[in-house]
């Protein structure tokens, strides 16, 4: 019997289709999940006081959530084609299995970068300028991981770009000592979940000669982990006295901050399949914290 799932609808979906919806990782949603969650974080703090949060712009934000993850996995799978090819999780991918070629992929991304741009102009002139900013890290940051031990930080700073972006949406411009707080709690975030992730891939990283924030860290990857989420912690508690957030809002950063120690201390950094749980229950840190927010605001 067939489930309701993103992995079944790409399955169900025209062979000549599947390629490219499995290059945008339309199969994958945990990494969407966790690119729209600040941007309906911001999205909520921006509300005024006893408002819901505006649907339009939830609903804006989550489109242009699925395209631009789309196309950053498409730049990423665009760049690391020969490393994928060398790498169990990763060899099945389209460019890398040979599905499509690089041309089409090329076309492809336009394609979704069109659409992204489409979903950008129906913001004000201030965020347009703002989303529009955010390109440079999207394009470099599959390069970082050739680079430094640090590739996650610089996808914390691109993922988190909505933390800045959904505030300026609604209110026409950022209020930095909200916004600044939230985007570094958001990349704190990232920090934690995507050296999750990568402890996955350590042994293949060290073959092929790729860095990630797993092969710095090391053994000692939860402190570094609990340092990451007691700052993400307490730039929340500051974002939220920044813009006047009630009980509801604390009561789920504390809740956050129960979760991320549990995922924390259960983790097993040795067993992918364990990393693989952790990383994908972050959607479950990103929605309590919008849950408060809605609840706080009310």
């Amino acid at each position: 019997p067939r489930s309701f799932s993103a992995a079944e609808l790409v399955r169900a979906a025209p062979a000549a289709l599947q390629p490219y919806l499995r290059l945008m990782r339309l199969h994958q949603p945990a990494g969407t999940w966790l690119l729209y969650l600040p941007c309906t974080w911001s999205i909520g703090l921006a509300a005024a006081p006893g408002c819901l949060p505006d649907w339009r712009m939830l609903s804006l934000f989550g489109v242009g959530a699925v395209l631009m993850r789309g196309a950053g996995c498409t730049i990423n799978d665009m760049w690391d084609r020969d490393y994928d090819r060398q790498v169990a999780r990763t060899a099945s991918r389209p460019l890398a299995a040979g599905d499509i070629s690089t041309f089409q992929s090329l076309v492809f991304l336009g394609g979704q970068l069109s659409l992204a741009l489409c979903v950008l102009l129906c913001l004000n002139y201030y965020s347009i300028i703002l989303g529009a900013a955010s390109l440079s890290l999207v394009v470099t940051y599959p390069l970082m991981k050739r680079i430094t031990y640090w590739p996650q930080l610089v996808l914390g700073l691109t993922f988190n770009w909505g933390a800045l972006l959904g505030w300026s949406a609604i209110k026409g411009s950022c209020e930095w000592s909200v916004c600044l707080p939230l985007y570094f709690a958001g990349v704190m975030w990232t920090l934690v979940y995507d050296t999750i992730y990568a402890h996955q891939d350590k042994r293949d990283d060290i073959m092929i000669g790729v860095k990630s924030t797993a092969l710095q860290f090391k053994e000692d990857t939860k402190q570094w982990l609990s340092g990451f989420s007691l700052a993400m912690l307490l730039s929340l508690c500051v974002a939220g006295v920044n813009c006047n957030q009630t009980f509801p809002y604390y009561s789920a950063v504390a809740a956050v901050g129960a979760h991320l120690a549990h995922q924390i201390y259960t983790l097993d950094i040795d067993k992918p399949e364990d990393c693989w749980k952790k990383f994908a229950s972050n959607r479950t840190v990103g929605i309590l914290l919008f849950i408060g927010i809605v609840f706080g605001n009310l």
